[in-house]
This record gives C-alpha cells, structure tokens and sequence, in this order.
C-alpha cells in the first residue's frame, strides 16, 4: 500500500530545545493514524512541518510520493484545528457558507458560484450529518457541531488527506463517541486517510487503525491492537504519569518504525 506521508530522520529544534529527534514515520494511505503524548511532545510542531508551515532542519518529509519543498497540491490536504473551543460566536455566516468558503482555491474568490459547487457544499455536510443545518447561522451551534461544520469545509474540495488537531476540544462529553464514530465512516466509506491528534485515545482506540507515540522521540508506531498489548507502567514513563487505559513500550525509542 502506497505511503501518504513519509517522514525520515527528521529533526527539529527550537533555539536549544530539540522538539522532534529522529522521526521516522510511513502512513499509509487508507490509514486512519492517531498521534499521542503528553503536552510539549512535539506534536502540534510535526503537524505544523507536514502542513509545510515549519520546514524541515534535518530530515525529510515527502507527501504523496513528492518532497515537500516541490510539493504543490495542497488541496489534497484538509485541515482541522481546535477552532471549536474560540471560535467567535458572532461571525455572520450561515453553515453553508462556512462550507462553501473551502471552494475558494478551486473556484477563486470572484468567480461565479455554480450548482455543482452548491451539490458539493450539500454533500460534505451530508458527510458530517449537518446537512439538515445549512442555514442556520454558525454562531447558533454547538461546539461539537461548529467543529463538524469545520471538518465539512475540509471535505469540500474533496481532499485525500485530512488532517485534525484536537478535534473534540469544545466537543460535549457525551457527543464524543458519536464525532469519533463520524471521523471512523469518513475513513471507511469515503477512503479518506485521517491522521489525528488527540487526548482521547482510549475512547478512540477502537475507530484507527495506527497509533504513534511521540514525545520527542517516536517510541511507538504500529496498528492500534499491537498498542493496546503494550505494559501500562511503560506507557505511564512516556507520558510521564500514570495512565489507566492503554499500555506501551519503548521499543523503537529512537525513531524506528514498527
């Protein structure tokens, strides 16, 4: 299966602090990757060197069998922040247009909005269950239905790679599951590779195929059942405190890939 993203030797500093040492990461495509550790592990810094935002001090990242330095289409990438938990409740906008917004790449801004566009906008809300809310305005949902509107967006210019950042941050407790179980069909029934960061992985553990473990070093990566065999006091050292739900090992600490 053709790799996604692959990511090799990859190192990265700020001033003295090394965030990210030796990473070496393949995800394939169809995959559905959640990415975890502890707060300051480097996480949201490899997000930002896949996405092209930092560039690469040593290493190499490629995306879709391209280096990232020459790599040009970008709308094969969706991306999802925490925009739940500070999004201004009084931006005047309707769902759709939220969603419609995603279309500006491919349509340009001043260019004229056709039906096809409209099918697309309706059809990505379909994805997400939102359809029925294409008027309201944004400021009127919830949060965890604002961050489905947002994924929307991602999805209308019909990406092969969608990536989210913390996705349920403004997402009711009881409402996670079910988000999770959305994110599960858009990899399934869509064929969308998903690479996620996130707390949740014991809630989680049962929608992706593929768990990494970062925390500087990439101390895991592998399919989510060889992940839930790993000894708990083990995963407790990366994280750095006790954790109950899922166990670890340090094998591969270094950067190796499982």
């Amino acid at each position: 299966m053709a790799s996604i993203i692959e990511i090799k030797h990859l190192f990265y500093r700020y001033e003295k602090d090394i965030v990210l040492d030796n990473i070496n990461l393949s995800i394939p495509e169809g995959s559905f990757l959640a990415i975890v550790g502890p707060n300051g592990s480097g996480k949201s810094t490899l997000l930002k060197l896949i996405l092209g935002l930092l560039k690469p001090q040593k290493g190499r990242i490629q995306l879709f069998g391209q280096e990232i330095s020459k790599f040009k289409d970008w709308q094969k990438i969706g991306y999802v922040s925490q925009k739940a938990n500070s999004f201004n409740t009084g931006f005047p906008a309707t769902v759709f247009e939220v969603v419609a917004s995603g279309l500006t790449k491919s349509i340009g801004i001043f260019k004229f909005f056709k039906k096809e566009d409209a099918a697309k906008v309706d059809q990505a809300l379909e994805a997400v269950g939102m359809e029925p809310f294409r008027r309201r305005n944004i400021g009127e949902l919830s949060g965890g239905q604002q961050q489905r509107v947002f994924i929307a967006r991602a999805l209308v210019s019909d990406p092969k790679l969608l990536i989210l950042d913390e996705p349920t941050v403004g997402v009711d407790a009881e409402n996670v599951t079910t988000f999770y179980q959305m994110l599960s069909d858009l990899n399934r029934n869509r064929g969308i590779t998903l690479l996620l960061v996130t707390h949740d992985i014991g809630t989680i553990s049962d929608k992706v195929s593929h768990v990494a473990c970062l925390n500087k070093h990439l101390h895991f990566h592998g399919e989510t059942k060889e992940f839930e065999q790993m000894r708990l006091e083990e995963m407790s050292k990366t994280y750095g405190h006790e954790v109950h739900l899922l166990s670890h090992q340090h094998q591969h600490e270094h950067g190796g890939v499982r």
